[in-house]
């Protein structure tokens, strides 16, 4: 079992459910009778048996009364506003676990079928690599993020398709699945950079980060082992008719 002061777990859940129509947040929502909330707790708690979540206030009733429910220890951390997930990456900070990790394993809380071998292939080669940044990717017929690699296969960024206006195409992209070095990723996220805000929705992003990364010379690797089930997220109730 790997120490919590090397990985600590953070879920982003502060999804409120609109989207998919749902009074509660669709992280609880049930699939086959568990929760996606559950799964994500049973696939990471070899890393971190009290992870961290980030909810929105709305959500924080329903997520702690699930986790009561279910004897599930979590550190709750609240955003307030839906700022973007940098926004919401940075609430760790509020998180008694924050002090204590070296690497931070997020996880986005509406994926339902990540696989348990896909997280520990991704967590041992970001160890035994040293990487700062590490995530998995898919070859998929609908890019929504567009992983770019140079002529070496090398990472230089992933493309938001939505924030640059581009088609949603063919290509490789990230499933909501990464693990990095904590101080490097904070550093970045904490300074105000081309491409920090969306254009669009004035959010702050999170996936900018990873070309900073490769231009300070940090080693970033992107693995492209997720099978076509792990990239399906709930957005709607109708995203799930893909399985």
């Amino acid at each position: 079992m790997i120490s919590k002061i090397k990985v600590a777990t953070l879920i982003a859940a502060a999804g409120k459910g609109s989207r998919a129509n749902l009074p509660y947040p669709k992280t609880l929502f049930r699939i086959n009778g568990k929760e996606i909330l559950l799964r994500i707790l049973d696939l990471t708690k070899e890393y971190d048996p009290k992870p961290t979540i980030v909810v929105s206030p709305n959500g924080k009733k329903d997520i702690n009364n699930f986790l009561l429910n279910n004897s599930r220890e979590s550190n709750i951390v609240i955003q307030e506003k839906p700022r973007g997930m940098g926004d919401a990456v940075l609430k760790f900070e509020n998180s008694p676990s924050f002090k204590m990790c070296e690497n931070i394993l997020l996880i986005w809380g509406d994926v339902p079928f990540i696989k348990k071998i896909t997280i520990q292939k991704m967590v041992d080669r970001h160890l035994k690599k040293n990487n700062i940044f590490t995530f998995v990717t898919s070859e998929t017929e609908t890019a929504y993020t567009r992983v770019n690699r140079d002529k070496k296969g090398n990472i230089i960024k992933i493309i938001e398709t939505r924030e640059e206006n581009l088609p949603i195409e063919k290509g490789e992209r990230d499933i909501g699945l990464f693990i990095f070095k904590k101080k490097e990723v904070f550093d970045l996220l904490k300074k105000e950079l081309p491409k920090k805000y969306s254009q669009k929705t004035n959010e702050h992003g999170f996936l900018y980060v990873v070309s900073y990364l490769v231009k300070n010379g940090h080693k970033v690797e992107g693995l492209k082992i997720a099978k076509d089930e792990e990239l399906i997220s709930l957005n709607k109730i109708s995203d799930l008719r893909k399985i």
